[in-house]
């Protein structure tokens, strides 16, 4: 199976546990912003013990919950954005676990690393999802108001923040 490819072009922010979520309307060119929709996601990101993915700016996860829930490998800045590959939890069958990556997923990284891979973290996720609408109705983004709790599987220490994340949607100019 062939894995999906899209450029994610997003930017994130830190916030405050009490800062409201604003008046998206207000920005040019967004006419309505659609009914929170709040989504649990779980996901658990492998990199090699000595970190080969991360320093080459790469991120991969298995991520389950939410519309796009699968395997993800998350590539270097470009530009605006990062090329995200993806492909379904299914894939590779019984072996598309928590406890292991896919033989697929291992072969399509292959040139940067044949290093075993190990969870290095969990981020569990509250995440409620704004749509972001022109006059059309077309999304021009996709606004996410998340409350992470995150574990580092190598030193065993957790960490809870809030972030908002906006990225670009198909009608975006």
């Amino acid at each position: 199976m062939e894995p999906s490819q899209s450029l994610e072009v997003e930017i994130t922010f830190d916030v405050d546990p009490e800062t409201e979520v604003p008046d998206w309307t207000q920005v040019p060119l967004v006419v309505t912003v659609a009914e929170p929709e709040v989504r649990e996601l779980d996901a658990v990101y492998y990199d090699t013990a000595e970190y080969v993915l991360g320093r080459a700016g790469y991120a991969l996860r298995r991520r389950e919950g939410g519309p796009d829930a699968g395997w993800h490998l998350k590539g270097p800045r470009q530009g605006s954005g990062r090329m995200e590959t993806g492909w379904p939890l299914d894939i590779g069958g019984d072996t598309a676990s928590v406890t292991g990556v896919p033989p697929e997923i291992a072969a399509h990284i292959g040139d940067l690393t044949t290093d075993p891979l190990v969870v290095i973290a969990r981020i569990r996720n509250t995440r409620t999802a704004y749509a972001l609408r022109d006059a059309e109705g077309g999304i021009l983004a996709e606004m996410v108001d998340d409350r992470v709790r995150t574990r580092d599987e190598q030193r065993g220490m957790e960490q809870a923040w809030r972030e908002w994340e906006i990225e670009l949607g198909p009608a975006a100019p």
